[in-house]
Formats: structure tokens, C-alpha cells, sequence
């Protein structure tokens, strides 16, 4: 299939374009106003669905509100109409096109000129009037405030906010792109005379900030954000992409000593903790038992063997683990237990803690295997 895209280069435009072009063999043909115009002719002849996403949203003059909403609308149907070309179209709108102010008033016109072109040509038409979109790839201080605060934050930026109790409606742009890939099959969801995407999410502008300054002391306190949350899932996926080109790492505490090292990963309150460790040959690290802490060990490289044995039984019982042959070795509570490398080089084994370690209470009591 041959898909007309315009505002190909802006914020919608690149994400959809990027996933029909990694998972479909559809030709797309991209359209934005470095374009040349020329190429409009061509395009409109031969496609076979148009996302028209063009429009404009932070003029330096509001008349300019009319001519790219509504005026570069006119000329695409138009110029359809010349082909005698009756496609789908779709139209990028807003929730603003029920307000009375130059960008709703535009938006608003656009569509009535679409469901104009509809009646008259028999084409499919399906307008979206979107909230306010996030993800990767928006422009920060332009017309997004998750954009704005997620660039901000990441760079430890000021923000401003004059109410942090307004409540954003918004859409993620990985949701707005699938809801476009089904209305290019047909299966768009259609209420009334416009179309939405089913997912959206009202929060807080202050309950965003809390989160993405969480986000950016998670390096710190080594956590992991809760991602049974969507919006936090998808807030974090989009807090990322606005990281700097130089702070895409951040350091870990390695406690090291002539045994080796220990270094905490990650801590969640309620999914445990993940640490590395790391053993020099001959090595042998725990000896220790616990009530109900409860651990996983995966030795990734090297070779060694985990003991075990139980309180007040003398049987000992051996795991011989290497990373040629990744195994995961769950150490049950009332076992003392160690780990003992048994190659030439240092053993590097990924350890899960069902809890945090907490010095208050560390559940840990030394006792020979």
C-alpha cells in the first residue's frame, strides 16, 4: 500500500512513519513543508490512504492559524480531487476544536472542510481530535509541558507551574500510533463523527512532576519505578528519550576487597533487590543463613559450587554452577550456605534478594556450611 504521511517530520508524523517502516513493506511517501511542493502531485495521484497530520500549533502570528489548519487542507483535497483519487484521509484534530480560540477555530474548520470533501467525493474520512500528546521525539519548550518538564528535569532545569492541580488529559504516542496503524486496516474507533484513541490519561500537572523527580532520583536510591502503573510505564519510556547524550550511564558503589566486589543494582520495595557479585578464584563468600530472606543466585561467568545444609543436620548439599550453563539456584530459608569459585578467573554472579537490605534488621546470621 502507498501511504501519504504529511507533517512527516514532526512529532506524530516521525513515530508513526518509523513503525510502518519497521513493521509493514507499505511505501511511504513523507510530506512536510521542506517538501518540494512538486511532489504533492505525485503523491496525491498514486496514494492509497493520507494521514494528514500537517498543521500548525505555535505561530508568530494567529492568522497563520487558518492557513496551516485549514488552508494546506484545502490544497491536499484539492488536490486529491484533481487525481480523482477518493482514499481514505485522516486528519490530525485537537479537543480544542470545541473552543472558541484561533487554533480550535482552525482545527474545527479543517474538519468541516474534510466531511465536506467526504459527502461530496464518497471518500472515507476519520477525524481524531487528539488531547495532548507525549512520548519521544516531542519538542520541549513548544506546545507540550511533559515534554518541557521530562527536557528540564533530565537536566536538572528549572520548571514553572502555576497550578499544580490542573488536570492534563493526555494520550501517548505509542497508543495514538497503534490506534493509526488499526484505522489504516479498518478497525478505527469511531464515536459518532470523530474518532479517538481508547487509552487516555488524567493527571495531575503536579503529580507529574512528583513522578519524573522520581525518576531522576531512582539513580540514586538504585529503584526501579512502579510499572504496573500504565501512565508511569509510559512516562518513564518518555522521561528517558530526553536523557542528555552524555548522562545515558550513571555510576554504581562497588564494595570491593581482596575477595572481590558487591554492588547493588536495583531496589524495589516489594519486588527485592538485584546485586553482582564478583569472586576471585579460590574464593569462597556467605557462610550465613536467614529466617525468611529468601535469595536467587545465576552465576554468569566462570565456575564454582553453592553448599548448602540445613540447621542441625551435618549432610551438605552441592550445586556446581558456571556460566557456560546458565542455571538459577534458589537458596531456601534455614539452609546456611556459601559459594565458592572454582576457576581461574573471577566468578560473576547475579544475586536476587526477595527484600532490600535493611541494616536494622538484616535477617543474616553467620554459621558455617
Amino acid at each position: 500500500m502507498k501511504i501519504l504521511v504529511t507533517g512527516a517530520n514532526g512529532f506524530i508524523g516521525k513515530n508513526l512513519i518509523a513503525e510502518l517502516e519497521a513493521t509493514t513493506d507499505h511505501k511511504v511517501f513523507s510530506y512536510d513543508r521542506d517538501t518540494d511542493p512538486d511532489l504533492l502531485e505525485v503523491y496525491c495521484a498514486e496514494a492509497e490512504f493520507v494521514f494528514h497530520l500537517a498543521g500548525v500549533n505555535r505561530p508568530t502570528d494567529p492568522s497563520e492559524f487558518m492557513d496551516g489548519n485549514f488552508g494546506f487542507t484545502s490544497v491536499l483535497l484539492n488536490t486529491l480531487k484533481n487525481h480523482s483519487n477518493n482514499c481514505p484521509v485522516m486528519i490530525s484534530s485537537s479537543i480544542q476544536a470545541e473552543l472558541n480560540n484561533p487554533y480550535g477555530e482552525s482545527k474545527k474548520a479543517g474538519e468541516h472542510l474534510l466531511r465536506a470533501y467526504g459527502e461530496e467525493t464518497g471518500a472515507k474520512v476519520l477525524i481524531y481530535r487528539f488531547p495532548n500528546v507525549f512520548g519521544k521525539w516531542c519538542l520541549p519548550n513548544y506546545n507540550s509541558a511533559v515534554a518541557t518538564f521530562c527536557h528540564n528535569i533530565a537536566r536538572s532545569l528549572p520548571i514553572t507551574i502555576n497550578d499544580p492541580n490542573v488536570v492534563l488529559n493526555l494520550v501517548y504516542i505509542d497508543d495514538v500510533v497503534q490506534e493509526l496503524v488499526r484505522a489504516l486496516k479498518g478497525g478505527e474507533n469511531r464515536i459518532n463523527d470523530t474518532c479517538e484513541v481508547l487509552i487516555t490519561h488524567q493527571v495531575r500537572l503536579g503529580e507529574i512532576v512528583e513522578i519524573l523527580e522520581s525518576f531522576k532520583e531512582s539513580r540514586v536510591e538504585k529503584s526501579v519505578p512502579d510499572m504496573s502503573n500504565p501512565f508511569t510505564k509510559k512516562l518513564y519510556s518518555t522521561y528517558l528519550s530526553y536523557l542528555p547524550k552524555d548522562k545515558f550511564s550513571y555510576e554504581l558503589k562497588m564494595n570491593v576487597d581482596q575477595r572481590g566486589s558487591f554492588t547493588e543494582f536495583l531496589r524495589t520495595p516489594d519486588r527485592g533487590q538485584v546485586s553482582v557479585n564478583i569472586s576471585k578464584p579460590g574464593i569462597t563468600k556467605g557462610n550465613h543463613w536467614h529466617h525468611t530472606k529468601n535469595e536467587k543466585f545465576l552465576v554468569v561467568s566462570g565456575e564454582g559450587v553453592i553448599r548448602f545444609r540445613k540447621l542441625n543436620s551435618s549432610e551438605v548439599i552441592e550445586y556446581f554452577v558456571k556460566g557456560e550453563k546458565m542455571e538459577v539456584v534458589d537458596i531456601p530459608v534455614g539452609y546456611t550456605h556459601n559459594i565458592e569459585n572454582l576457576g581461574n578467573t573471577d566468578m560473576v554472579t547475579l544475586m536476587w534478594v526477595n527484600e532490600p537490605f535493611d541494616p536494622a534488621t538484616p535477617d543474616t546470621y553467620y554459621l558455617e556450611v
